[in-house]
């Protein structure tokens, strides 16, 4: 979803000399076939977009992947970067690398200040140690590799299934199954009031290469809409633009995850950089843009 994002966003902006692998194509936990791909083609700027993603659910069942996955990931690519001397390296972090109860909005001197949350625990260290290494290896070798965290992302290309799927693209899979199906009822997740920001990818890519252009700084950076809502205000919200005139049950069994978190971005907004897409209307066109076909009654 965001690496799909980036490439629009730099073709917008007329960047034209591109250097794309697909998952299938490359493999970024084989560090060999990385630093091939390095040695072969030189770039001089990296994103690094990639991630074994996933929601509550799958977080919770795949510790070990996520954790494991992830870490190779980063450490092939950003050394990799470094070893054959990428001019600039953008990192992408996460919302979750901060505290399970961290003050709100979250700033950026937040991390590493108090416990992870449980539930996306790999994820989240995985996280953190790209930060880490991207911040030594400008202080150890001067390179200018840089990190961003950016708020919970949804939009095109994003992960539709009701295991490892986050929470919105889930919910707009289930609200839409409801509806085809007649359904009285839709069934989701906790108790409905943690409360969370949401960001479409298309502005994350416009603050990606906003970042890459014009910040240099060693501490990372939010990025987000500084701007959030309970999880039952978002239902309403797909309800909504899906049509589902039935019932929303909430399964208080269920974890909630985080109670809430929302970006502090005045560091960003100071330097020039704002979100432009409003939540019901990004998701209004996700949700008229996306392939339905396949997808069973929720």
């Amino acid at each position: 979803m965001v690496g799909s994002a980036i490439v629009r966003s730099l073709l917008r902006s007329n960047y034209r000399n591109l250097v794309l692998r697909t998952r299938d194509e490359l493999d970024l936990t084989d560090n060999e076939a990385v630093r091939h791909f390095f040695d072969e083609e030189r770039p001089a700027y990296v994103f690094i977009a990639a991630a074994r993603v996933g929601g509550i659910l799958a977080n919770f069942r795949y510790p070990v992947e996520f954790l494991s996955d992830n870490i190779r990931i980063n450490n092939n690519l950003i050394t990799a970067a470094k070893d054959f001397n990428a001019e600039k390296l953008l990192f992408m972090g996460s919302s979750c690398i901060y505290p399970k109860f961290a003050a709100q909005p979250i700033k950026e001197n937040a991390l590493l200040t108090g416990p992870l949350e449980p539930t996306n625990e790999g994820y989240a260290l995985a996280k953190i140690a790209g930060i880490r290494l991207c911040q030594y290896m400008m202080s150890e070798y001067g390179k200018r590799f840089i990190s961003v965290m950016p708020t919970n992302l949804y939009g095109p290309n994003d992960n539709y299934d009701l295991d490892s799927g986050h929470v919105l693209p889930a919910m707009i899979r289930r609200f839409h199954s409801a509806r085809v199906a007649h359904a009285p009822t839709v069934t989701l997740w906790g108790s409905g009031a943690p409360m969370r920001e949401m960001m479409h990818a298309d502005d994350l890519a416009d603050a990606c290469l906003f970042l890459m252009n014009h910040y240099e700084e060693y501490d990372h950076i939010n990025a987000g809409t500084g701007e959030d809502m309970t999880i039952r205000e978002l239902a309403r919200i797909v309800q909504h633009v899906v049509g589902f005139e039935g019932e929303t049950i909430w399964d208080t069994s269920k974890p909630d995850g985080t109670p809430r978190k929302v970006m502090d971005v005045t560091r960003i907004q100071a330097l020039g950089w704002h979100h432009t897409i409003d939540l019901e209307e990004g998701i209004r066109r996700v949700y008229n843009e996306v392939d339905k076909t396949g997808w069973a009654a929720a």
